[in-house]
This record gives C-alpha cells, structure tokens and sequence, in this order.
C-alpha cells in the first residue's frame, strides 16, 4: 500500500507492529534492516535515531508563506492532531514545527530535504546550497 505519494514516486509508511509483517520489518526495525528500506519512517519510529544521511519530506502541513513557515491542519495526516477538541491551534502549531525538526535533526553526515510545496520549494532552495 502506497501511503506516502510524491509523483510518480510512492512507499507505504513503516509498520506500527512490533512484528515483522510480510517481509517488512518491525516499526523499531525499519531504519536498520534492509527491508525497511522501501518504507517511509515517522518521527514516532525516527525519534532517537540517528543516522549517516537522512531524508526529509516536509509535507504540505507545513509550508512558507512571504516570511515566514505556516502550519495547516487540514493537510497533516496526524490523527492526534487532527481536531481541534484535542489540540488547539496553537499547540498544533508548535507540535508540527517540532516534529520536523526531530526529522531534520537525525542525519549525522547530512539530510536530504523535499517540500510537497513549490513555493516553500523555491524558499529552501534560496537557503540550502545557494
């Protein structure tokens, strides 16, 4: 199952299991064992990690606007911070920012970043190896 879409490419998220499922490692596996290689990681299974080189992907939940990075609920997949009941937007805010920046503190030697969004897109590009 393709959970995570880029284009034409797609990899499904790694397993919440704490057993190996069909071939895929157990969630505190995937980073290590090659199979997990064709799995995307969340910050629930990175965190703590580190690694030679990390990839990024910084979704449209978190984009950059004029000046400054804008948090949207509505696309983050989340579901502990969908509602608004549970998490108030400023919390979600914060949670969000903190969440990408476990992600993109995890690569020893060096990280790959992707943003979903053009103009956050066109920003990064404008800051990481101008």
């Amino acid at each position: 199952m393709a959970d995570v879409r880029i284009g034409a490419w797609s990899k499904p998220w790694n397993l919440k299991s704490d057993r190996a499922i069909g071939g895929a490692p157990p969630s505190w596996l995937w980073a290590y064992d090659p199979a997990g290689f064709e799995q995307v990681g969340c910050v629930y299974t990175a965190q703590g990690f580190e690694y030679s080189w990390n990839g990024v992907v910084i979704g449209p939940d978190l984009v950059w606007r004029d000046d400054r990075w804008v948090s949207r609920r509505e696309f983050n997949k989340d579901p502990d911070f969908k509602s608004r009941n549970t998490v108030d937007d400023a919390t979600f805010d914060r949670l969000v920012r903190h969440v990408y920046k476990v992600l993109l503190t995890r690569g020893l030697r060096g990280t790959l970043v992707l943003s979903t969004d053009e103009e956050t897109q066109a920003m990064l590009r404008s800051v990481i190896n101008p």
